[in-house]
């Protein structure tokens, strides 16, 4: 098994079933967590020397942090209902506590901060939908800590792609610090697939092919990605959604395109 791949697991005491940390992950920034919390359940965490971005990928929460609370959190049982997410912003040096009032699906996203904002609530409102590309390049885009939302490091968003299409794609890489041609962010890819016994590809690779994996990946597998093209294909029959998770030495989301794949770009324009 590729090491860029980290396979769902049993839920531990705590509802774990992802864990990513950057000691795990070998990089700086990004750190990647995922819970499935029965109704009635808790969870409380400590931020430590990261912000954190919660997000209910599922189910419907209560979640507090030192300073705020808020009932009744979560608009959709499924992510493949193209429902924009609520989410809970946390700085540094904090406590949340999640409380499941449904089943819940939970993503603990993390990355270094300073503690320079607020813990702030993301309604489905503030999200941002996007439609990309066209035929079978078309994916649906919901950037929920994007240029939507401020934070320090964190940039996360979540994506629909209809069965038979690809996204990330054309393949495209940030991992050289480069401003203003390209940024260097670190990402995770959570993926969660309809019907859920389905599988995704994914590939990850770099221009000399000194990393070039290729992983088949089910349903709540997590994909890293320290660096290289990273396209996503998606199978006839199933929908894919994944949950990305970046972060780097500046936060800003500047890519470079593998030329050799380049030119579709051009031709989808056309259509």
């Amino acid at each position: 098994m590729s090491k860029l791949l980290s396979p769902v697991s049993a839920p531990d005491v705590r509802g774990c079933i992802q864990k990513v940390t950057p000691e795990s992950a070998g990089w700086q920034y990004v750190g990647f967590e995922a819970y499935q919390l029965k109704a009635g359940e808790h969870l409380t965490l400590q931020t430590e020397n990261n912000e954190a971005c919660l997000v209910v990928v599922s189910g419907k929460a209560d979640v507090s942090t030192r300073a705020e609370h808020w009932s009744g959190l979560g608009a959709r049982m499924s992510v493949f209902e193209q429902q924009a997410p609520y989410a809970v912003y946390t700085p540094p040096q904090d406590e949340y506590q999640v409380t499941a009032l449904t089943d819940l699906e939970l993503a603990v996203c993390r990355a270094p901060g300073s503690g320079k904002y607020p813990a702030r609530l993301i309604t489905p409102d503030m999200c941002q939908y996007e439609t990309r590309g066209v035929g079978t390049n078309r994916r649906h885009v919901c950037n929920i800590l994007f240029g939507n939302m401020e934070a320090e490091s964190l940039l996360v968003c979540e994506v629909i792609t209809p069965g038979g299409n690809w996204s990330s794609y054309p393949p495209h890489k940030h991992d050289t610090d480069n401003v203003p041609a390209e940024t260097h962010l670190e990402e995770t890819y959570y993926h969660k697939i309809n019907p859920e016994q389905g599988f995704v590809f994914q590939r990850v690779y770099t221009d000399d092919r000194s990393l070039d994996e290729t992983m088949s990946v089910e349903d709540c597998g997590v994909v890293m990605v320290p660096e290289g093209y990273h396209p996503v294909g998606v199978p006839h029959g199933y929908e894919s959604y994944y949950l990305n998770v970046m972060a780097g030495p500046s936060r800003n989301w500047i890519f470079h395109n593998d030329p050799d794949h380049e030119w579709i770009i051009e031709a989808d324009r056309q259509q």
